[in-house]
């Protein structure tokens, strides 16, 4: 009887089982049929942690970010562009498969203009013969002003035309948007930009996905500043 009673005495003080990733990720479906995305994204998570070489979780937690991203909780849940790419990075390295899944799921719409993505799909700056694709398919800002994150950011579209999106701060702290409309070529990593009543501006953009100008242009890279005190 005693020892009985010492079995089922330890039996109940001995930890229970942990969920397993397929488990956890489960329950975050269900989460995320429901729509109660920001608890299927603590599912989703603790599942890649469980499991880490579990290539759904790590896609679920890429697609979750991605969509409250488009509900613009940015900061509260860091639903930011390069840590969805990431996940999403690691998910297609343990399985190619979801690639596919990836170019239809309409919650990674937030990033498909960076360069992570387009790596995915097999470009790359560092081959040059990439760099005229990747400059239309990347949006491109500059470094972000305390508050007021990016103040400027280009656009190159087709036939050669460029956009320059500024954001200036006026004495008081007010903010105005202007969009200026300009030219631009391409020679190997060389980028000209050229705009109305200014000089031409040449650039390049190393092998490593930074794009440079002279100032007053200066840098700009595939995300933009978010979340800044």
């Amino acid at each position: 009887m005693v020892l009985a009673l010492s079995l089922a005495l330890a039996l109940s003080a001995a930890p229970s089982t942990r969920p397993s990733g397929k488990a956890l990720n489960t329950q975050g479906f269900r989460l995320y049929q429901s729509g109660r995305y920001p608890e299927a994204l603590e599912k989703f998570q603790a599942a890649a942690r469980a499991t880490p070489d579990y290539a759904l979780a790590h896609y679920n937690a890429a697609a979750t970010l991605g969509l409250l991203r488009k509900q613009g909780k940015v900061c509260e849940y860091s639903a930011h562009r390069d840590v969805i790419v990431e996940k999403l990075a690691t998910a297609v390295r343990l399985d190619p498969r979801r690639l596919q899944r990836a170019k239809e799921d309409k919650d990674l719409d937030v990033i498909r203009d960076t360069l992570g993505w387009q790596k995915l799909l097999g470009l790359t700056p560092e081959q040059e013969a990439s760099v005229p694709t990747l400059l239309r398919n990347v949006s491109w800002y500059g470094p972000g002003v305390g508050v007021y994150g990016t103040t400027r950011a280009l656009k190159f579209k087709d036939g050669g035309r460029v956009e320059l999106w500024k954001k200036d701060i006026d004495d008081s702290g007010t903010p105005k948007e202007s969009r200026i409309q300009g030219t631009y070529t391409v020679k190997g990593r060389a980028v000209t930009v050229t705009l109305p009543k200014a000089a031409p501006v040449t650039g390049s953009l190393d092998a490593a996905g930074a794009l440079t100008f002279p100032e007053p242009l200066g840098g700009f890279t595939d995300s933009p500043s978010e979340c800044e005190a």
